[in-house]
């Protein structure tokens, strides 16, 4: 089965940044940049984050602002350390995908199984700090009948993806700021952009593209 198709999307400042500080959400869309996201998110059959992001923010990964179904919410999450308090587990789609190692400690998956989160191993990627390896992730939602993926942080996640040449479109809004803090970057990525379309959503710039592999 072919791989999904690969959207990556997240939100920053003209100088580049995610957050002010690791750890600490900071909001930069506007209103109608974040109707933009939820629109993104329900053209997508999944949607991944890392187990930072979920640490941080607590987001819930919910198509709310606009009308579309919700995307199956995956989580990176390589120490297993998804809390039994996240929104997540109220998910609408009731299971939440975990992305993990072999090297995953059994007991704490059985504990995240009995709460209802579907707990998957992947083989690591010893190029990239012993992570999930990322195709064999992408072939297992191919497997899946998952056609597109919509990956949305944080910026280890990001970077990942992008050094690993597994994005296949863009789509980012710059808000008018500064910030001085984390990066959405956080290594040395090359990428070629076609088909760019630059337009304004409310104070915010949408920026898409296509990547060249």
């Amino acid at each position: 089965m072919p791989r999904p198709r690969v959207t990556l999307s997240y939100a920053q400042s003209l100088d580049g940044s995610l957050a002010a500080f690791s750890g600490r959400p900071l909001a930069l869309s506007g209103p109608e940049s974040l109707a933009f996201t939820h629109q993104l998110r329900s053209e997508h059959d999944a949607i991944l984050i890392g187990i930072g992001t979920v640490l941080a923010d607590n987001p819930r990964l919910t198509v709310r602002l606009v009308p579309g179904p919700d995307p199956q919410p995956i989580v990176l999450d390589t120490h297993l350390r998804f809390p039994l308090t996240a929104h997540l587990l109220q998910h609408p789609r009731g299971v939440i995908i975990i992305a993990t190692t072999d090297q995953a400690d059994s007991r704490r998956q059985a504990e995240l199984e009995s709460a209802g989160v579907r707990v998957v191993r992947f083989p690591r990627d010893d190029s990239r700090s012993n992570g999930v390896h990322l195709p064999a992730l992408l072939d297992w939602l191919g497997e899946n009948g998952l056609n597109s993926l919509m990956v949305e942080g944080g910026s280890r996640v990001i970077t990942s993806f992008l050094q690993a040449q597994l994005v296949n479109r863009i789509a980012i809004t710059i808000a008018p700021c500064f910030v001085g803090g984390l990066h959405a970057l956080t290594a040395s990525c090359e990428a070629s952009l076609r088909n760019v379309m630059y337009r304004t959503s409310g104070a915010d710039l949408i920026v898409e593209a296509d990547i060249v592999s």
